[in-house]
Formats: C-alpha cells, structure tokens, sequence
C-alpha cells in the first residue's frame, strides 16, 4: 500500500511560512505531478514527505502508517534527484546495489533485485560499465534502478530529467510512464514544466506560493481550470487572456482562449489583426496577432501549414462553446 495523506500540513523556515495548512490525499499507484513555477513550494513539499525537511506543524501518513516524525530510512519511500548522485569508480551494478549492501541484505537477495531492475530499465547489457561510458539518460535509468531494488511503497521524483537535452527528456518521460504502468506503485513527480504533467500525471497538483491551487486529471484542469492562474499555467501555448468590452459581453471581468480554440480566417471573423509572427513547426503553426481593437496580442494555433505570413491581415472567431469566464479575483465563472 502506497497512500500517503497530509494533514494540515505546513512548513516555516524561522518567520516566513512557505507552506500554509495544506490537505492532500495521494492513492495508492497514482502518478502525481506536483507542478507549478519557481519558488511555489513543489519541491519543499516533497522534501517533507520523503523526511528531509521536518514539518513545522500538521501529519504525514504513509502506507496506513504515522509517518511524522519518522526518519527518511524509516518511511520505506525511494528518491530519485536531479543530480544523479552515482559514484564514478563503481560498476552499474554496484550502484544499483549500494543501498541493499548498506542494508546488509543477503547477496543473493541483492543480485536477484538489481538483475530484476537491470531488466525492467533495459540496463542488462551495461551492468559491468562505470557511469563515465553512459549517455544521461542511461546514467538516470541507473539512479531509478537504484531507487526500484529498494521495492518502496512510493517513488519521489525531484525534477528527474531536467539535466537532459530535450530528446532525452521525452525519451525518459515515456520510460518512466512505462515504469509506473509496469511495477503499480504511487509515483510523485515535481516538475515546473507542464508539458511533463500533461503527459505523464494521472493527478496534477497545481501549486502557487504553497497553496494548492487545484487538484485533478490533466484533462480537468485543461478544460475546467478553477481559476486564472491555473488556466494560464496548464496547456502551451498558454491560454490568451482578454479584458474590457469583448469579455463584458460575455458577462465576465477576464475570458481565456486556448490557441487551438480560435479559427483564423482571410475573409472573415469576430476580430481582425495582423500577424506580427508566424511559427511554422510542421504538424501545428502558431502566429501571434496583434490585435488593435482589443489592445492585445493573441497567440493563434492551427494544424500543419497554413498559408499566412508576417503582416498579413487575419480575422479571428473564438469558438464561443470553449470560452473560459473569470471573475475579478481570477475565479472561474
């Protein structure tokens, strides 16, 4: 059993409180995705239920246990850190099997976990290498196999693939989804990048200055942000945002638009602009609309190449059924 419960949780460092009362319930083999920009809390958040930060006040359960006031061996949890932490002068496979030895588990015990993790990681073949003869993404797999021979009840991920170029990111995206479908066990993952959350989650914590703005599936929070703040933080490109006169109309302080949500026109349509930059990437070609009327720009999405350039004049038509409404304090309507 994987669940971990925090319970009016909050953490100070001396006067300042980083996390104020915070709720949180994580079941059993979810993939939870911590996320939210710099300095919003995500990763001080993990620390203390991994133990390596003490709780200023509140209760962390782990696996039906009280879990507060344990030491981080104690709470049968594995972490894997942005830096990967492997020792240069030992094999793969000694690696891997460090923590077991430091535990002084039966050899056999431990040859049979690191060959069963070498196999899962597809790391087999480089068991008798050093860590200086792998690519990033192969030394990354070697501190998740680290992580997997211990069997926690949980993973805590710190920003795992932020070392990697961009390839290796979304190559080891999908190896670490493949993983959680394959061993079933609660997964928490911190990342400030959404796309990582999108793609991976099966629940998203959005956080914002220690305060958990929404909890939900990717979906959810795409398509029913509970505020401002969420909507622009979730989906890339980010959500357009319009005020004054358009967004009264539809009886609202602020409305949001997704890029892929606005037809764009030669002819006609609800907003004339002109395109101050086209981004043709292939399979989607993003332009961004200086739009006068509106005192605004507005990013535009579309599928493949689409015929308009620099300086062409363009009319916009949000699809009115996909129009987001925010009150004044940014609450959705």
């Amino acid at each position: 059993m994987g669940k971990i419960v925090l319970n009016q949780v909050t953490k100070s460092f001396g006067d300042t409180q980083v996390i104020p009362p915070l709720d949180l319930t994580i079941e059993d083999g979810e993939f939870t995705v911590f996320v939210g920009p710099s300095g919003c809390g995500k990763s001080t958040l993990l620390r203390l239920i991994a133990g390596l930060e003490d709780v200023s006040s509140g209760s962390i359960e782990i696996a039906g246990r009280e879990a507060t006031e344990l030491k981080p061996a104690q709470r049968e949890l594995a972490m894997v850190f942005q830096s990967y932490a492997l020792y240069p002068h030992m094999s793969v496979r000694k690696n891997i099997a460090f923590p077991l030895k430091m535990a002084k588990m039966d050899k056999a015990e431990i040859d049979r976990r690191v060959e069963s993790a070498a196999d899962i990681l597809n790391l087999t073949d480089y068991l008798d290498r050093r860590p200086g003869q792998l690519s990033g993404g192969q030394r990354q797999r070697v501190a998740i196999g680290r992580a997997i021979v211990r069997e926690p009840s949980a993973f805590l991920f710190d920003e795992p693939l932020s070392n990697l170029d961009a390839a290796l990111r979304v190559g080891m995206r999908l190896e670490i989804s493949e993983l959680h479908k394959r061993l079933s066990t609660t997964m928490i993952y911190v990342t400030h990048d959404q796309v990582e959350a999108m793609t991976m989650a099966t629940k998203i914590v959005v956080l914002r200055a220690g305060v958990i703005e929404q909890v939900g599936s990717p979906l959810e929070l795409y398509n029913t942000p509970r505020n401002r703040f969420v909507a622009g933080f979730i989906g890339s490109p980010k959500m357009n945002f319009i005020e004054g006169a358009l967004a009264a109309e539809h009886d609202a302080h602020c409305i949001g638009i997704r890029p892929e949500h606005i037809d764009v026109s030669a002819t006609e349509g609800s907003i004339q602009g002109t395109i101050n930059v086209s981004e043709h990437l292939g399979s989607d070609t993003f332009f961004h609309v200086n739009c006068e009327a509106l005192n605004t720009t507005l990013t535009v999405r579309v599928d493949g190449e689409v015929g308009f350039n620099r300086g062409d004049t363009v009319f916009l038509t949000p699809k009115s059924d996909l129009i987001h409404r925010f009150d004044e304090q940014g609450l959705r309507l």
